[in-house]
């Protein structure tokens, strides 16, 4: 395609290029396997891959390098998939359509894929290249990161065979040096319905809400976003309580690590309360437009007049419903302590999804840097839904990373970083989740550090990548692989 060509580091650049080409998404991640496999071969390099997926390819080290300790450069290959409704785009199939936006790299309607595609393309155009220093490198490629970290959990021990430090290349803030990421749960309900006849002299309507920026529950959870999904039940519960509503479809959100974007509802109004209803609509978006003014400025409300449904949800079901909804939380619960400024404990009230007629699945997701702590939040949610008579389901989840300030490589990366660009980088935590907590299961003596170039708005269709600090990670990345400590 070439859309990219001409950029810096142009090696770097036409490899993302190359991988937007192939789908990836989570869980369906087996063309680029077999990409990365025949790159290998191609390449000449040992390539290996586990049952699960998992990739690695290995590169030995450049003459006078061979004392250096093995280094693992690691990267995941899946992407959220995430799009705008009005777009039609089949990730299963279609290419990720990069363009140039001024300063940024940005896809057409739907995520960009740079989380984490940048990181295999630097780790391809490493294994590529011939005129880079380094020691005994190892490129480990991971499946599944974004909606299970099914590879990390599957790694076998033995599976990297002489790494001793792990560089993480999924990173979104350039500057930024990252030694620590939180812990999280998953945390879905279930509940069941049943169906009812829809009431005489009713007329239906399609409410919508959309615009809202969305994001990385993680990352950008405490930026004061919008949630489609509590933003559209809080209107619907008014709505309920006045007008005598009823609920025939809820869908809202997608992703359990993305903040709802998008959402709509089916509902049917009384004929009698058809004027007021409509000028409640008016007034609810006014103000909540008002209340998110500075952080979702793109943001619409949509109503419209359309067919009567089949059905309606049961009147106590619905109330059930947008009760624990309401009450359900979303957002920052505490704050660190130890790291001022970063968030400590969150809740993602992901996804609502009316399924076969006869029951709705709601997804949430809870993080924190605390393992006590994801326990509490978990188990508040669960107490909601508990209260609501709903069947619910937490997952394994998985562990953080906890903080190592004495790291052998912090040093290297602190040092290479000041040497480069005159300045001293952040050295911090993440509230984000990263594999390296499951890598120290199996690897308990690895040293490691992750950092990556500057990502905004990822797990949303307006995912962007900083042009220039893909330039300076490069740089970073090199130089850190001149300079690994001796065995």
């Amino acid at each position: 395609m070439d859309i990219l060509k001409g950029l810096k580091p142009e090696k770097v650049w036409s490899y993302f290029e190359e991988i937007c080409q192939i789908p990836r998404p989570s869980k369906k991640e087996e063309k680029i396997i077999e990409y990365l496999v025949a790159f290998g071969k191609k390449h000449n390099l040992k390539t290996k891959k586990d049952k699960v997926g998992n990739v690695i390819i290995k590169k030995p080290a450049t003459k006078g390098k061979e004392n250096l300790k093995g280094i693992v450069l690691q990267s995941h290959i899946d992407m959220v998939c995430e799009k705008n409704n009005d777009v039609e785009h089949d990730f299963d199939k279609d290419p990720i359509i990069p363009f140039i936006d001024g300063g940024w790299v940005k896809a057409k309607g739907t995520t960009l894929g740079a989380d984490d595609g940048i990181g295999v393309a630097a780790e391809l155009a490493i294994l590529a290249a011939n005129d880079i220093e380094h020691g005994p490198i190892e490129c480990l490629f991971t499946v599944d990161e974004e909606t299970g970290l099914t590879g990390a959990f599957a790694l076998k021990k033995g599976f990297i065979e002489d790494g001793e430090i792990l560089l993480n290349l999924d990173s979104e803030d350039e500057g930024e040096i990252f030694i620590g990421c939180a812990g999280g749960i998953d945390t879905t309900a279930t509940f069941l319905f049943k169906n009812r006849s829809v009431p005489s002299k009713s007329t239906a309507f399609k409410v919508e809400i959309k615009g809202l920026k969305g994001g990385h529950s993680g990352d950008e959870i405490n930026k004061g976003l919008g949630n489609s999904n509590k933003i559209l039940n809080r209107f619907l519960w008014n709505a309920t309580n006045d007008f005598k509503i009823r609920l025939s479809d809820f869908n809202g959100g997608n992703l359990r690590n993305a903040i709802a974007r998008e959402a709509n509802a089916l509902v049917v109004v009384p004929n009698k309360h058809i004027d007021d209803f409509k000028e409640y609509f008016t007034k609810f978006s006014a103000d909540v437009k008002n209340e998110l003014s500075i952080t979702e400025p793109n943001l619409a409300f949509s109503i419209e007049e359309t067919y009567l449904p089949k059905n309606v949800i049961d009147k106590d079901d619905q109330h059930k419903l947008l009760n624990a909804l309401y009450a359900c939380p979303h957002g920052v619960s505490a704050m660190s302590q130890e790291m001022p400024g970063m968030v400590e404990t969150s809740t993602n009230l992901a996804a609502v999804k009316f399924i076969d007629g006869k029951k709705i699945f709601v997804t949430t997701s809870q993080r924190s840097s605390i393992d006590s702590s994801i326990k509490d939040i978990a188990a508040m949610v669960e107490s909601v839904f508990r209260l609501a008579d709903a069947k619910f389901e937490h997952s394994d989840g998985y562990p953080g990373w906890k903080p190592n300030p004495d790291s052998e490589i912090l040093k290297v990366s602190e040092k290479s970083y000041q040497k480069l660009f005159n300045v001293k980088p952040v050295v911090r935590a993440i509230h984000a989740g990263l594999e390296c907590g499951l890598f120290l299961e199996k690897y308990p003596n690895m040293d490691m550090v992750s950092f990556g170039p500057t990502l905004r708005a990822v797990h949303s269709p307006d995912e962007k990548i900083d042009i220039e600090t893909v330039q300076k990670f490069w740089d970073l990345l090199l130089d850190i692989l001149k300079n690994v400590p001796a065995k």
